[in-house]
């Protein structure tokens, strides 16, 4: 997605939108998914469980399919992690819903379970990622990468880890917009009436579920109280800057989106393709509201294909999949320890928006916690 989080990052602007999976009455191919020997994928908590991850690779290319969902190619490098994938193993990914939720995709594990076209894998804000371990909906696997992230990071039995994040950002059109703001505090200035957004609804989207926590550091509120967040967008609304169109490449090309508050990666990933269309666009980190979060990888537990689910997971938290995330402007949760393995792309980092200090993380009762109290007052504060 937290903390680089959930996600709606509506980019229909720019994306090749990839064909929907044929819905078919078919029954999961995990039991497929066994050798000879009887080591089965499904049940394999780690690559050393199946043999190795040149097993793994074997097995998963018998599938020969990953089935994916919400997963924008221009989103932290996603086009050039399923191209390589698909170079690397010779297997298909196919993904529905590009431009979906982090609850699309629980909703597809949910009410798919058993059928070919569930999902396989996930990528899914912090805080929804904890939710769907809670509900029994996620396979425990370890990639092998994954030992070296954070214990805080990372589920103690490999249902969820951080995968890349970053922090909550101000993208301003300069053409638009005189004077960029540099705060949340600025936001409230009548010069930006109208042109203040966010690239979803909190309850389902994580970056828009991240920018209300950030308003909350921002006006009093802490990672215990994130209402001070929803009151300031309840705030912005009254005073007219606030707009309800969801913040996409498409909607700032237009103009109807010139102050986006998304992840700093993704608004640093526009600044190009929006140069071309004549849009200046600039990215700010909030100096008053310093908000970082990952998103998680995850597998369905029931996941079709669960040999290419797991050789996904390897590839992502290789130094190959890392890098082309850095690559994406995100940054990878294995950045510190490839930093110190000498495996980092450092001409990649040092184009990442520039922070200072050292972020801090919700826990997980704190996230849950704080996304009921969006669940309950958002739309009525806010968007009703």
């Amino acid at each position: 997605m937290t903390v680089l989080l959930p996600r709606t990052a509506a980019l229909t602007g720019i994306l090749t939108t990839a064909a929907a999976l044929a819905l078919s009455a078919c029954g999961a191919a995990s039991d497929a998914s066994t050798t000879a020997d009887g080591r089965s994928a499904a049940s394999a908590t780690s690559a050393g469980d199946f043999g190795g991850v040149d097993a793994l690779a074997k097995e998963a290319k018998k599938e020969g399919t990953l089935h994916a969902i919400a997963l924008p190619r221009d989103w932290a490098s996603y086009g050039a992690l399923i191209d390589g994938f698909e170079k690397k193993y010779g297997i298909k990914v196919e993904v529905e819903n590009p431009t979906g939720t982090s609850q699309d995709e629980i909703s597809a594990v949910t009410s798919r379970k058993g059928q070919e076209n569930a999902p396989d894998v996930l990528d899914l804000g912090s805080s929804f990622a904890q939710s769907a371990a809670q509900q029994g909906l996620l396979a425990p696997y370890m990639a092998t990468g994954v030992s070296k992230i954070p214990d805080d990071q990372k589920d103690s039995i490999g249902r969820w880890s951080n995968d890349y994040g970053g922090y909550i950002s101000f993208g301003c059109d300069t053409k638009r917009v005189q004077t960029c703001p540099t705060s949340f505090k600025d936001l409230l200035k009548p010069e930006y009436k109208g042109q203040i957004a966010l690239n979803g609804n909190p309850s389902k989207a994580g970056s828009a579920f991240g920018a209300v926590y950030a308003a909350a550091l921002a006006n009093g509120g802490s990672f215990d109280d994130i209402q001070p967040g929803i009151d300031f967008f309840a705030q912005l609304k009254k005073k007219g800057n606030y707009t309800t169109v969801e913040s996409t490449p498409a909607t700032i090309a237009k103009g109807e989106t010139p102050i986006s508050i998304d992840w700093d990666y993704l608004n640093a990933g526009y600044t190009d393709a929006l140069k071309a269309k004549g849009r200046d666009w600039t990215v700010t980190v909030p100096s008053d509201g310093l908000f970082s979060q990952y998103y998680s990888q995850a597998i369905n537990k029931e996941a079709p294909h669960p040999a290419a689910a797991r050789l996904w997971q390897e590839y992502l938290y290789s130094a190959e999949g890392q890098n082309l995330r850095l690559k994406g402007h995100a940054r990878p949760a294995l950045m510190p320890a490839m930093e110190k393995a000498g495996t980092l792309d450092q001409a990649a980092a040092a184009k990442l928006p520039k922070v200072s200090g050292t972020p801090s993380f919700p826990t997980e009762s704190q996230q849950s916690s704080a996304k009921f109290v969006i669940s309950q007052s958002w739309d009525q504060a806010v968007t009703g």
